[in-house]
């Protein structure tokens, strides 16, 4: 069973525009997407371009509404357009303090608050997942707001996110992710730009608060650029649809698109590459491994040790008998993880063992595709990871801890309690 990914090359940054212009050049359709849209009942017009940046074909989006109505919308908003911003990432610059476009009067939109915006979502006939993705898309960008602002969720109020442009911005980028049948989505490094935008509120630094803050827990790396790479509705797309951050997956590439911002000056085409593919039960990622040899440490303590590591986020754990120097016998601790977690699983080990030194390298990983499926079973929920082999057949495998804890708690033997539950995964799980 092959599996539909997404990687997103993130090397500048990301906005809502350019994530719909990368969808559109991997062979979205236009048509499909105007449809998939109409159930929001606005009107705009989406306007497609091809464009160039340092030599590569992309294309750029632009939403615009109608002038009459956006006239309309410009005189009761003028405030929140004062400062026309020449670093807008996006046509628009979607932050919810406000700042200027680029200056046609048929691009302003009015603001709405984050309330408004969710009941539009609510009414709107989209596709269940769809709609659930645009409102936690959202929601997300929301929360951000509020926090850096000070403020209740219910009373942010978008100037620019509120309005129409950003809204189809949105809910297309969750629309695309059906439309393409995306499995799983994963994403570079975030690159970010440096410097200050001007806003409503005066000067900011950028990265813009509300984008910094969707970026929290997040890989990110220095663009090298005195621009917003990164605005908080890109920021706010990432956080939400990316289901891993790291390096270009293994897979079998389809296709490339290209999506862009406006026209930069600097060392990088201000783009967002996408690439689309397939994987059949393979996949590949990065792991640190944490090791040390260890000759005065009391074994009894190992289970403790690998408890802490395992509640940190370790991968695996693992210990070797070794004949170390002056014939004393030890052992070799090997902690797999994230490469994230590094030094919190380095203190980790330097606080519950003897070591005082550790060697840590990264290595490349294949795995299989694996889900953990709670099962409803006749003794109590248990989980079961489901593994997809590279010839596309699953296998299953009741986890431990849960059948020993009904076995325990119904009085059965732990190897009749695997077999039963083993036996309602095959019948229920396989597709």
């Amino acid at each position: 069973m092959s599996r539909r990914l997404l990687h997103l090359d993130a090397f500048s940054g990301a906005a809502g525009n350019m994530f719909m212009g990368a969808m559109l050049d991997l062979g979205l359709s236009r048509a499909r997407l105007l449809e998939g849209l109409a159930p929001l009942g606005v009107d705009f017009k989406l306007v497609v371009r091809r464009v160039e940046r340092h030599g590569l074909a992309a294309r750029y989006v632009d939403v615009v509404v109608p002038k009459a109505r956006s006239t309309e919308h410009a005189r009761g908003r003028a405030h929140a357009h004062a400062h026309a911003d020449p670093h807008a990432h996006e046509r628009s610059h979607d932050h919810a303090h406000g700042s200027g476009r680029r200056g046609h009067a048929h691009r302003h939109a009015a603001g709405r608050h984050y309330v408004e915006i969710r009941r539009l979502l609510e009414r709107a006939k989209l596709a269940g997942k769809v709609k659930a993705r645009t409102l936690a898309i959202f929601e997300a960008l929301g929360r951000a707001e509020a926090k850096v602002h000070g403020v209740r969720l219910d009373d942010v109020h978008f100037h620019e996110v509120g309005a129409i442009d950003a809204i189809v911005d949105v809910t297309a980028a969750a629309l695309a992710l059906e439309l393409l049948a995306i499995d799983r989505v994963t994403c570079s490094p975030v690159a970010l730009g440096h410097g200050r935008i001007d806003s409503a509120h005066g000067h900011l630094p950028l990265p813009a608060p509300a984008a910094l803050e969707l970026l929290t827990g997040i890989p990110t790396v220095p663009a090298h650029v005195a621009w917003e790479t990164v605005t908080p509705t890109g920021a706010a797309i990432l956080r939400t649809v990316v289901d891993e951050f790291g390096v270009l997956p293994a897979m079998k590439i389809e296709r490339i698109g290209y999506g862009a911002g406006n026209e930069r000056p600097g060392p990088m085409p201000n783009l967002l590459r996408a690439v689309l593919g397939t994987a059949g039960g393979l996949r590949g990622d990065r792991v640190v491994s944490i090791e040390t040899n260890l000759d005065d440490f009391v074994p009894e303590h190992f289970d403790y040790l690998m408890e802490r590591l395992f509640e940190a986020g370790a991968l695996d754990v693992s210990f070797q008998h070794l004949q170390m120097k002056k014939n004393r016998p030890g052992f070799l601790l090997r902690v797999l993880a994230r490469p994230a977690d590094r030094d919190l699983l380095a203190r980790i080990v330097f606080a519950e063992s003897t070591a005082i030194g550790v060697r840590v390298a990264e290595w490349d990983r294949l795995v299989l595709e694996r889900e953990s499926v709670r099962l409803a079973t006749a003794f109590g929920p248990v989980r079961v990871k489901v593994v997809t082999g590279v010839d596309g057949r699953r296998e299953y495998s009741p986890e431990y801890d849960d059948c020993k804890r009904v076995a325990r708690k119904r009085g059965v033997a732990l190897r009749e309690v695997v077999e039963r539950v083993l036996d309602q995964a095959r019948r229920e799980l396989a597709e």
